[in-house]
């Protein structure tokens, strides 16, 4: 008997559009001989089972659910994570999460599912909160002598001087909200005037700010899975744009370019895949990761760790799988069977 697989997707973070396109490149690479995938859209508390007939679902269908949620399906029993559809009840045996941002990245929906006890892709409650946190990944993995640039954390409230943070970091520095993704709020620093401003800022998006040295180097970026007892340490990636940083429009909007496997020498490669790993092990992580870093003469400095990394057709990981010569199918038929 196939096992049902609920593929969700959506979120409340601006990165809920990016969140259905990775959803519906998911959804077209799981085999459906093996399992019934029930594309789930999640937005605030209604949790809709879009093709409660297995039906694959169109992306604009699930676009204009997600902002304004018609009749549309049937909602997801959370009591028991089931739903009921033509008199029959169903239960959803696992998750496959592809909400970036909350609740999908910051460990919250992975609370409930474990209350629930239902298996998930992705790392646990417990590590997903950690490492979506910038500044508490850091201060997690600071003792397991990885690199990284130095930095000032701020609580909103507390009050700071411009010229002590410039003092202690130099300039330029990037000011990030320590909670979010996809380089929302965040800026980068030239002059002492902008620093305040940018402070005030990333204060909107969250109540703290972490504010670092700016590292000059390459930025690449390195995906690893596990398959049984082992992990997958996917080709490295280098990001190239000519915008400051690697914000949105870089991202999701063609400005950059993104080279993999990365033109670098191979004893770099296998140090950035060693560094990936070691962290990976030390964190706890689980399921599929990417790490991101930038590298400045012979040092790696560690950026920061994505536990739902995007998997629309621009993304990074998906281009590191096809550069190791996996197939999408294959890719992800060993991540599902790897939820435990």
């Amino acid at each position: 008997m196939k096992k049902s697989i609920a593929l969700i997707y959506g979120g409340n973070s601006e990165e809920a559009g990016i969140s259905i396109q990775s959803g519906k490149n998911v959804s077209g690479c799981i085999c459906r001989e093996k399992y019934d995938v029930y594309e789930v859209l999640l937005r605030g508390v209604n949790w809709r089972v879009l093709n409660p007939d297995g039906d694959a679902v169109g992306e604009d269908l699930a676009r204009k659910c997600l902002e304004n949620p018609p009749e549309v399906g049937v909602e997801v029993d959370k009591t028991d994570f089931s739903f009921v559809y033509g008199g029959k009840k169903v239960k959803l045996d696992m998750a496959f999460i592809m909400i970036h941002g909350t609740p999908g990245e910051n460990g919250l929906l992975q609370g409930y599912l474990e209350m629930m006890g239902v298996p998930y892709n992705t790392c646990s409650a417990y590590v997903s909160a950690i490492t979506f946190d910038k500044h508490s990944c850091k201060r997690f993995i600071e003792h397991a002598g990885v690199k990284m640039a130095k930095d000032v954390f701020l609580r909103r409230g507390t009050g700071y001087s411009v010229e002590e943070i410039v003092g202690q970091l130099g300039l330029p520095v990037f000011v990030k909200p320590t909670n979010g993704g996809s380089s929302f709020g965040i800026t980068k620093v030239k002059s002492v005037e902008q620093l305040a401003p940018a402070i005030e800022l990333a204060f909107r998006e969250y109540d703290s700010v972490i504010i670092e040295e700016s590292i000059t180097g390459r930025e690449l970026t390195n995906g690893i899975y596990p398959d049984g007892d082992e992990l997958v340490r996917l080709p490295v990636t280098e990001i190239v744009t000519s915008r400051e940083f690697f914000d949105y429009e870089a991202k999701y909007l063609g400005e950059s370019q993104e080279i993999c496997p990365a033109q670098i020498p191979d004893e770099l490669t296998a140090r950035i895949q060693d560094t990936t790993e070691k962290i990976y092990r030390y964190m706890g992580c689980s399921g599929l990761v990417r790490m991101d870093y930038i590298v400045s003469g012979d040092d790696i400095y560690f950026l920061e760790t994505n536990t739902v990394p995007g998997m629309t057709a621009m993304s990074l990981v998906p281009a590191q799988v096809r550069a190791a010569g996996i197939s999408m199918s294959e890719f992800f038929n060993t991540l599902i069977d790897n939820i435990r």
